[in-house]
């Protein structure tokens, strides 16, 4: 039996917690926690799918990635190395490998810069083409976009937003990496352009052989578009596991709620709904115990007390829940 190929991404106990001062008088600080302790593993030419409401962290840890966030602990190695560990002068190798395509594709192109500039950029700072031949490779990775040549000489608002996605995708690209964190690719796009941007990020991912991280808080997305799903709440990852194992049975009582908003489009099978109470607590004073309990109808004394242990129920599914870990029911 063939041993199991090495992750290519594997985190490890990630958190970031930022620095807040609550008042100008005031001398204590506090911090706030945007992650915290967050492991999960991705293999070769796997997508990874991640959803959570806003402000769960999703971007948070996109960034940190690629180290636009300094993690405050943690480690992640990327191709077994962790990259921490790098000054962040020398990540520039890593950056060959690991590229990322942000939400919005109006603010993340320069408005200045034309095309064969935005795209052929990471050539020229990798130093690995130029002139001719850094026309030539721009123009051929703009064309497995879908755009071509008459596209080169353009400046970004000439573009609709669909295209300009697809210069992002494109400058991502340009470095033949093996892994692309995408955090929110579509969101900002019409539903129409979303499709198309989903189609295209699926042909590239089987003709490169590419790996992903797919960020977004569209559950029907995040569904089409991964091999396995991570449900995340305050800081935390709460559920792991493959596709059809999570949507089919979810065992986190927020993983449940967060699939209960998937338009049902027959109204009489409508399934019996968890109700969801309160507001999302305060990253800067998380509860105690379980993150999720001052919201989930299914608390009991334990919840309120202890943190759940982050246990695989079967397997690869994994989830932090005392219900779950239990036997109990959570649906």
């Amino acid at each position: 039996m063939s041993a199991s190929p090495s992750p290519l991404l594997q985190v490890e106990n990630l958190t970031k917690y930022y620095p807040y001062q609550p008042g100008v008088l005031r001398s204590s600080r506090v911090w706030i926690k945007a992650l915290d302790g967050v492991s999960f593993t991705i293999q070769p030419g796997e997508v990874l799918g991640l959803v959570g409401e806003s402000g769960c962290g999703k971007t948070t840890l996109a960034r940190s990635l690629v180290r636009l966030v300094e993690p405050t602990s943690g480690r992640i190695l990327f191709q077994g190395e962790n990259i921490l560990e790098r000054p962040v002068s020398l990540m520039k190798g890593v950056y060959r490998d690991m590229q990322m395509v942000f939400q919005d594709p109006y603010s993340s192109l320069h408005p200045k810069q034309m095309v064969i500039d935005l795209v052929g950029e990471g050539l020229r700072i990798h130093r690995l083409a130029r002139k001719r031949e850094l026309r030539d490779r721009v123009l051929e990775v703009l064309e497995l976009v879908g755009l071509h040549q008459d596209h080169l000489y353009r400046f970004p608002h000439e573009f609709s937003g669909g295209q300009r996605q697809r210069i992002a995708i494109a400058r991502a690209l340009i470095l033949r990496p093996k892994f692309l964190i995408l955090d929110e690719p579509t969101s900002a796009l019409d539903v129409s352009v979303q499709a198309q941007i989903l189609n295209l990020l699926k042909r590239l991912r089987r003709e490169l052989g590419l790996t992903y991280l797919f960020i977004s808080h569209d559950l029907s997305v995040i569904e089409h578009m991964s091999d396995r799903v991570g449900v995340m709440y305050l800081g935390h990852l709460v559920e792991l596991g493959k596709r059809e194992a999570l949507f089919r049975r979810p065992l986190h009582p927020y993983a449940q709620i967060l699939l209960q908003a998937i338009p049902v489009p027959d109204p009489d099978r409508i399934p019996p709904r968890i109700s969801l109470t309160g507001e999302v607590p305060s990253p800067i004073d998380p509860p105690a115990g379980c993150p999720f309990h001052p919201r989930c109808p299914l608390t009991v004394d334990r919840c309120r007390e202890e943190i759940p242990r982050w246990q695989e129920i079967e397997a690869e599914h994994w989830v932090a829940c005392h219900l779950a870990t239990e036997g109990g029911k959570t649906g």
